[in-house]
């Protein structure tokens, strides 16, 4: 089972960034996709979370709803973080994270110790 994160940059505020997680070892169908986020002194946070076998249910933190959307494509077993209108408390690495794909981890934005992560892409906001 591996992820791996891509598509991180430095951008100004207002910028978008579109980040992308590649996953291999398992399908998107086996598995729920999170975003997690940990900035400098902060705690891991989660961003969003996609479930393909519970219909592409999608769900987000209330600091990035209406702002970041997360998608997937099955058949490049990628899952993507589109992310506009950057601020500066957007700065951070972000990881993509395997979840269970039916139940409350996803939708709330959890993770466990069966987790498997990548190891993330780092995303500076500042102008």
């Amino acid at each position: 089972v591996q992820l791996v994160e891509s598509g991180g940059g430095s951008v100004r505020p207002g910028d978008s960034l579109r980040l992308s997680c590649q996953v291999s070892g398992f399908t998107l169908n086996d598995f729920a996709i999170g975003w997690f986020r940990q900035a400098p002194g902060k705690e891991r946070e989660g961003v969003s979370c996609i479930s393909e076998a519970d219909g592409g249910s999608t769900y987000y933190s209330p600091t990035v709803e209406g702002r970041f959307t997360t998608s997937s494509v099955a058949v490049k077993n990628t899952v993507y973080l589109q992310m506009d209108n950057l601020k500066p408390e957007d700065t951070a690495v972000y990881y993509c994270a395997s979840l269970p794909r039916f139940g409350s981890m996803c939708p709330a934005l959890q993770y466990d110790d069966r987790s498997h992560w990548g190891k993330g892409t780092q995303v500076t906001v500042a102008s």
